[in-house]
């Protein structure tokens, strides 16, 4: 029995729940239309992201190549990336491109592999073509066909001479007898043996291929349920939520933190946006969060914290609970700033449990004399205190759900981020949905690449000729990968290594067999110290050359890697100036430059 598309059914069943609750609309995802051209075209832009069996970077960069156009196409592309029938992918796509490029070693297998523009892609091809060039049985054409998926060499090699030659005894004529020539034969069997390493059948590609494009035609038509299930199938495990939430942010989602009047079980929509789970609030469990559920449907949204904490008091909800769920933004919606409710959130708890063991006691207090007008009178007041910075705020936020909601510590550098990077960290995490075969790290071992991110830990220890070393956790939007650094470069980059510092890396990709991938670090650059280039722009040549000795005074105060590019905007010119006039492109040469110059006419990039 194969499990591996059982996460994605649920998703789609999720996705489906979550548009119906949003839109009204009733999804029957049996029923869609298998040929919308726009859902096809989707997939030829690589934005695979969250599509079944198609979200690694190979089967992004395969699917601009193959530009399905029909069911077959998907079907095929399922099959055709792997090991040995990956071999027939360029003379596939060529054959698909163009039909008269498509040739046959013999006439007898043009109807059979017509379909797939003369290649080989399935294991019921190897079947029929065993069939009828070699003159199997449909029985043992079958036993081939195990032998291939178990890749049993020794006996496809036996199985070499009955195809070309024939076996009497076991009443297989084979090719020659047919009329195809030895060569041809061998030939022929010569490729199917490339196909067997991973051989795929029709049937098993088929059903992927299905739940494939029914992801593929949510996230088209119903982008931000579709997102939402996804992320809600993937709530334990943190470098996938990561990533998707980077993916939602690239599709223009936003993400919304959890709301106590708003949030559910798992990821919810609202309005066009994705609301984070309650559930993955630290210490939240699902029966927590059906319990805040049932009583909001039951008496309405909750008003304030004093509201919600004295409605749900005989509820099993403790002060870490209400803590955590202040750091994590999920009071929001409720009058009050952060700091004011973490001031005021114990006081209250701290009355309600004494008024719960009067009242156990027999005793009544004045609260229980008042009327609901006076009750208000008793309410807690919030406090005249100024809301966290947002350093503080985005870091409870990750203190509790592991993630920041509202926005993050790398955000303002993200143009200039994405610009220095040839991978993301969510490029080293392995994924153990796909088969032997595919991809599960999405980055190649062996190879160079750069990444950038905030250091986010680090532990050191001395190797056994008693020389420091470190590892490094280095996060960027998409998630985290750890860098390992061995006693030469740390000797070099150790002092820079400091937690919250944001550096670029370069090194060597290390990727095992099912694990997540590392980088070996090579080289290291902070952010601060990373080479930029400062444009500055005036009106002419006449107007630069009339401020030109002001510029220069500016300029000879400092000393860095960053360059200086001038822009004349009337004849469109640009000169970069030499070397010797670089720059360190910090606030203060800033602030100095847009007083002089205009703030619009100086660009940091």
């Amino acid at each position: 029995m194969d499990f591996l598309g059982l996460r994605n059914l649920t998703i789609i069943e999720d996705a489906c729940d979550l548009i119906e609750m949003s839109t009204g609309e009733k999804i029957d995802i049996d029923n869609i239309d298998y040929n919308e051209k726009e859902v096809y075209e989707s997939l030829w832009t690589g934005k695979t992201d969250g599509i079944f069996q198609l979200e690694s970077n190979g089967m992004k960069s395969f699917m601009k190549e193959l530009k399905p156009q029909s069911m077959e196409d998907v079907i095929a592309g399922i099959s055709l990336y792997r090991p040995g029938p990956m071999d027939f992918i360029p003379k596939y796509i060529e054959g698909k491109n163009n039909r008269n490029t498509v040739t046959y070693s013999c006439p007898e297998l043009q109807p059979i592999l017509e379909p797939t523009y003369g290649c080989i892609v399935y294991q019921e091809q190897v079947m029929q073509i065993v069939r009828d060039l070699g003159g199997y049985t449909l029985g043992r054409s079958d036993l081939v066909r195990r032998a291939m998926s178990k890749k049993k060499s020794s006996v496809m090699e036996e199985e070499r001479k009955n195809f070309v030659y024939g076996n009497e005894k076991e009443g297989v004529p084979g090719c020659v007898a047919k009329g195809i020539p030895v060569t041809v034969a061998d030939h022929i069997f010569g490729e199917m043996m490339d196909f067997a390493k991973y051989a795929f059948n029709k049937s098993h590609a088929a059903c992927y291929a299905v739940v494939a494009y029914q992801t593929a035609w949510l996230k088209y038509h119903y982008p931000v349920e579709y997102m939402a299930a996804l992320l809600t199938s993937v709530i334990d495990e943190s470098k996938k939520i990561s990533a998707y939430i980077m993916t939602c942010k690239n599709m223009g989602i936003p993400i919304l933190p959890p709301d106590v009047n708003e949030g559910l079980v798992g990821f919810s929509v609202k309005d066009g946006s994705i609301i984070y789970a309650l559930t993955a609030i630290k210490g939240v469990g699902n029966n927590v969060v059906n319990t805040i559920v049932a009583e909001r449907e039951e008496r309405g949204p909750y008003t304030t914290i004093n509201d919600f904490i004295t409605r749900l008091a005989d509820k099993d909800i403790n002060k870490r609970l209400v803590e955590n769920f202040i750091k994590a933004g999920a009071f929001d919606s409720l009058p009050g700033n952060r700091a004011q409710k973490m001031s005021v959130f114990g006081p209250i708890m701290d009355s309600i449990q004494k008024d719960q063991k009067n009242n156990l006691a027999g005793q009544l207090s004045l609260f229980d004399l008042a009327d609901e007008e006076q009750k208000q009178e008793f309410d807690i007041r919030m406090p005249d205190v100024a809301e966290y910075k947002k350093e503080v705020l985005l870091n409870f936020e990750k203190e509790v759900t592991g993630f920041y909601v509202s926005g993050h510590p790398l955000d303002e550098y993200e143009d200039f981020w994405k610009k220095r990077i040839s991978a993301t960290t969510a490029e080293f995490m392995y994924n153990d949905e796909l088969e032997e075969g595919q991809e599960q790290n999405q980055i190649e071992d062996g190879i160079k690449a750069t990444i950038g991110g905030m250091i986010t830990a680090k532990t050191t220890k001395y190797t056994r000729n008693n020389k420091m070393m470190a590892f490094l956790t280095v996060e960027d939007l998409a998630g985290s990968v750890e860098v390992i650094v061995f006693p030469r470069q740390y000797e070099i980059y150790g002092p820079k290594m400091n937690e919250e510092e944001k550096v670029f890396i370069t090194g060597k990709t290390n990727v095992e067999d099912e694990k997540d991938g590392k980088l070996i670090l090579e080289t290291m650059v902070t952010f601060e110290d990373a080479p930029k280039k400062l444009w500055i722009k005036f009106p002419s040549i006449a107007e630069y050359e009339k401020k030109a000795a002001i510029l220069n005074s500016i300029l000879e105060t400092s000393e860095g890697n960053d360059e200086v590019i001038i822009y004349c905007e009337a004849e469109k010119k640009m000169n970069k100036l030499p070397k010797n006039c670089n720059i360190k492109a910090d606030d203060e040469i800033l602030n100095h430059l847009k007083t002089a110059f205009g703030e619009d006419c100086i660009r940091l990039v």
